[in-house]
């Protein structure tokens, strides 16, 4: 018999997937470059859509377990959610307060997803610069890019859940891990970084194992050659791109599970923040730089989180979630206004 969280679960992953498809077959068939506009548009969209499935968790979320009876109820409150206090009269009461908390805990990973995913951006801008890609090819780099992160959030999310429900102290290291990322985030330098795509360590292992053409071909991802397949330039960059958002999953998803313990919220909550990443990529290309203390607000974002864990599990303190989303709020907003009014100098040095 098919449980009711793997039904739930191929189903939205089903919408998922035709929601890229629609993307790849509908609204990627030209190579162009996106402009504000659009990607404003689609930005808002996503958002739409992420604020609509919070809508249905805190009216239908009991759906993801097959919640039906008080019995399934307390079990899954049990295994995710033990900080609820289910204080209603009734099972409907004690279903209700679960499903708000539910799409709090949603709605709470996804700003903290969508926030940390900036930082994100800004090595992508990095590495699409260092690597000399023109802007026109940007859209299919990131789409294959977006659907190897899903693939690759998943694996990493599940296996998550299940070392946690195993070994609890492992939220120990997760935490602590927040902590010193966000503190390394803080004190690093603002100024502008280099890549250098020589000593790029994807590049040397693509090099070594396999024939790379010299040039970009077009947006092709492969060119034949005297009967060979060879690897573009393109290809290389979308492996980096992919191993960054590695690297960016493993201070991202510790965070969330510092909000909800739900494997399943945690995926999604992740997976609506991806899904916006490459409209959010286009839409902040041009004016990310006016948010210079946005970094530091992330890095302190991270910090709290990474405390949060620690206070909880060695002393046993535990900030309410909607007192969690509040401080988030807090610091994401105050960074921004502190950078609108506190601009970056520019420097005026000219070269001789």
């Amino acid at each position: 018999m098919i449980s009711n969280e793997f039904l739930f679960f191929g189903t939205f992953i089903v919408f998922v997937v035709a929601i890229l498809l629609l993307d790849l077959g509908v609204f990627s068939k030209e190579d162009k470059p996106v402009t504000f506009k659009v990607a404003a548009t689609w930005s808002v969209i996503w958002i739409a859509i992420a604020l609509s499935f919070y809508v249905f968790l805190k009216m239908k979320g009991a759906l993801i377990h097959g919640i039906e009876t008080p019995e399934k109820l307390a079990a899954v409150v049990s295994n995710y959610a033990s900080h609820i206090k289910l204080s209603g009269s009734s099972f409907e009461e004690n279903l209700i307060i679960f499903q708000s908390n539910q799409a709090l805990e949603f709605i709470t990973g996804y700003l903290v997803e969508y926030a940390l995913s900036v930082d994100n951006i800004f090595v992508i801008m990095l590495i699409f610069s260092s690597f000399g890609v023109r802007e026109k090819y940007y859209k299919k780099v990131l789409f294959w890019g977006i659907l190897g992160a899903i693939i690759m959030r998943f694996v990493f999310i599940f296996a998550g859940s299940a070392l946690i429900s195993r070994f609890e102290w492992i939220l120990l290291i997760f935490g602590a891990f927040l902590i010193y990322t966000g503190a390394k985030i803080f004190f690093s330098s603002d100024e502008e970084e280099n890549m250098d795509t020589e000593k790029n360590p994807i590049v040397k292992f693509c090099t070594k194992y396999f024939p790379v053409f010299p040039k970009y071909v077009g947006h092709n991802f492969f060119i034949k050659k005297a009967g060979k397949v060879m690897l573009t330039p393109l290809f290389v960059v979308l492996l980096i791109v992919e191993f960054t958002d590695l690297v960016f999953a493993m201070d991202s998803v510790p965070a969330v599970f510092a909000v909800t313990k739900d494997p399943y919220i945690v995926f999604f909550s992740n997976i609506f923040a991806i899904l916006g990443l490459r409209s959010m990529f286009f839409f902040l290309a041009n004016i990310l730089p006016l948010f210079h203390h946005l970094k530091s607000g992330l890095a302190c974002l991270l910090i709290f989180i990474g405390g949060k864990m620690l206070a909880k599990e060695l002393l046993h303190f535990d900030i309410d979630i909607s007192h969690s989303l509040i401080a988030i709020v807090v610091i994401l907003g105050g960074s921004i206004v502190a950078s609108l009014i506190f601009p970056k100098k520019e420097s005026h040095i000219k070269a001789a």
